[in-house]
């Protein structure tokens, strides 16, 4: 069985509140790319560590460049990853009929 409206409702409604904003990942990638403060906001400690080690050689400025295009699908894939998480934990908490 599916997820009533409400409960659909309600994970939209979290989705909103807990969720990643783009304008936050742009404002920290121009104001922090040279930590690559939009990347450790968006849950990517990973690349964002070897963004900051890639400066020192030219090819970290051409990938900050690259990441203006690449946060709207970040910040996307996160609030699916979420709602997903959300949707499956809600179905898990249903009572079984």
């Amino acid at each position: 069985m599916g997820l009533s409206t409400q409960e659909q409702i309600l994970i939209e409604q979290r989705l909103t509140n807990e969720a990643k904003s783009v304008g936050v990942a742009f404002l920290l990638w121009l104001f922090t790319w040279f930590v690559s403060g939009h990347r450790f906001y968006l849950a990517r400690p990973g690349t964002a560590i070897l963004q900051v080690l890639s400066y020192f050689i030219v090819i970290g400025f051409v990938w900050v460049l690259i990441d203006a295009f690449l946060i709207p699908g970040m910040v996307a894939k996160q609030r699916d990853e979420m709602r997903k998480r959300l949707t499956l934990n809600a179905l898990a908490s249903q009572p079984s009929q």
